[in-house]
């Protein structure tokens, strides 16, 4: 037809696929099982398998009449209610010798030549009478200990109307935490006001309450029910305290002395707003010995309140809303290890407050992060703190380590500090040491060989060592 105008060509597609699964029946107690009579049967649980119920069937005395109980009926039954349900099966008798000669009869194998079998109802079956003699099972390695094991494989046939599977919609990953940030951002509907040297942080109480049963008591069960401002001078009592650091400073006339004084200044405050990224709230005082420089040291005292509690009060708020650590925390807790002491860190400071509020998830990130600094001059403070913080992880990880080293950590300069704060602390090493020995009062008695034989000085080969001072 000229001039006449053409559809476009079009195409279709038509998929007919199975959706397998496999169920193991395991039948103990077989010889009980056997005399029950023709006919009767053991059923497996109940399994899904392509949208329909499935269950096997095990016949021990068979279950045609005719054979007179000599071989044993196995069959797999549609056990919910369809009409027309069309499937491949596959009945495997398992060989239990560790051989991996199984007794298989597959419909898989014959797909092309019969198709797949249809079940017509709620009841219908497909499987084999005699499944196996029975004189023969009883003397095979496929029972073992009274036991036999089958396994079904069902593989339902569906068309492509029944495949939605094909399609899918990409479902994001959850967002809620920067939707509850965003209340911390933005401060829309606080009633509390965290003040901190003068800076204000606002938060709302039913969140706190809800993440943190310390703050659950104070806002919803306690005296504290109807304040909305909280003066904060400090998170953990034990921690929080006026660092005082020393610097050498040889005798200098004192005008060259506050020269060099400016420049101890400049790398100091430099140094420390890096590690705690805070740099507008550190706060210095300066503190030259009275006379003339004969002291020949300069003291610099770092408020910890300010450069500590602000970052860690918001690295909590960030945490309680978000459910995430802030990167800054992260960087610090791998910067800071080597510049303070363990318990100084802010990792440490965190670790404290989320034991005192309760913050589990929280503690446990920080057991980690604390984790990965454990060495020999460290394992002692991140075992004392572990123990302070209730951190079990953390402190099960640096008893086994101590125990492991424990030679080189009690010549550390931590373990002086860990027997004055806790002093428990080494016979728990000990009770470890004990432990990895394999129990009994020879590992108890040599464990504390070792102990007394450090702690005079010496190892466990006879050699002195020397000890720091």
């Amino acid at each position: 037809m000229s001039g006449a105008a053409l559809s476009p060509p079009t195409n279709s597609k038509s998929l007919t696929q199975t959706v397998s699964g496999s169920h193991k029946f395991v039948i103990e107690g077989y010889s009980l099982a056997k005399g029950m009579g023709v006919g009767k049967h053991i059923a497996s649980d109940v399994f899904t398998v392509g949208g329909y119920h499935w269950a096997i069937y095990f016949y021990p005395d068979g279950k045609n009449p005719e054979d007179n109980s000599a071989y044993v009926s196995v069959f797999i039954a549609l056990a919910s209610e369809g009409t027309d349900v069309r499937a491949l099966f596959e009945l495997t008798l398992l060989d239990q010798s560790g051989q991996g000669k199984h007794k298989v009869h597959s419909h898989f194998d014959r797909s092309l030549e019969t198709g797949p079998y249809t079940l017509k109802y709620k009841g219908s079956m497909w499987g084999y009478k005699r499944f196996f003699r029975r004189s023969l099972l009883e003397t095979s390695d496929f029972l073992k200990n009274d036991c036999l094991k089958i396994n079904c494989t069902v593989g339902v046939v569906v068309s492509a109307s029944d495949c939605p599977q094909h399609y899918s919609i990409n479902i994001p990953e959850s967002d809620i935490g920067s939707h509850f940030g965003a209340l911390l951002d933005n401060m829309e509907g606080s009633d509390i006001i965290f003040d901190v040297a003068g800076e204000k942080f606002h938060a709302h109480k039913l969140m706190l309450a809800a993440r943190s049963p310390e703050f659950r008591s104070k806002f919803l069960d306690g005296l504290d029910e109807e304040k909305n401002e909280i003066i904060v001078t400090d998170l953990e009592p034990k921690v929080f305290k006026v660092k005082t650091i020393c610097f050498p400073f040889p005798y200098f006339p004192s005008l060259v002395a506050s020269s060099l004084f400016r420049i101890y200044f400049v790398i100091v405050y430099f140094s420390v707003s890096f590690l705690f990224l805070d740099r507008k709230r550190i706060a210095f005082f300066f503190l030259i010995e009275k006379g003339s420089y004969r002291s020949s040291r300069v003291k610099v005292q770092l408020r910890r309140m300010d450069i500590l509690i602000i970052p860690l009060l918001q690295a909590m708020l960030h945490f309680i809303y978000k459910d995430t650590l802030t990167e800054e925390v992260a960087t610090v807790s791998s910067t800071t290890t080597s510049h303070f002491p363990v318990s100084e860190t802010l990792t440490a400071k965190l670790l404290a407050a989320a034991d005192k509020y309760g913050l589990g998830r929280l503690r446990l990130i920080c057991e980690s992060c604390l984790c990965k600094d454990i060495c020999v001059n460290s394992v002692a403070d991140i075992l004392t703190l572990a123990d302070h913080c209730h951190a079990t992880e953390l402190k099960a990880v640096c008893l086994k380590f101590a125990a492991q080293n424990l030679a080189a950590v009690m010549r550390s300069d931590g373990f002086e500090h860990m027997k004055e704060k806790g002093p428990w602390l080494q016979s728990e090493i000990l009770k470890t040491i004990a432990g990895g020995e394999g129990e009994g009062s020879s590992a108890v008695e040599k464990s504390q060989s070792v102990w007394g034989q450090l702690s005079d000085g010496g190892d466990t080969n006879g050699r002195r060592v020397r000890q720091r001072i």
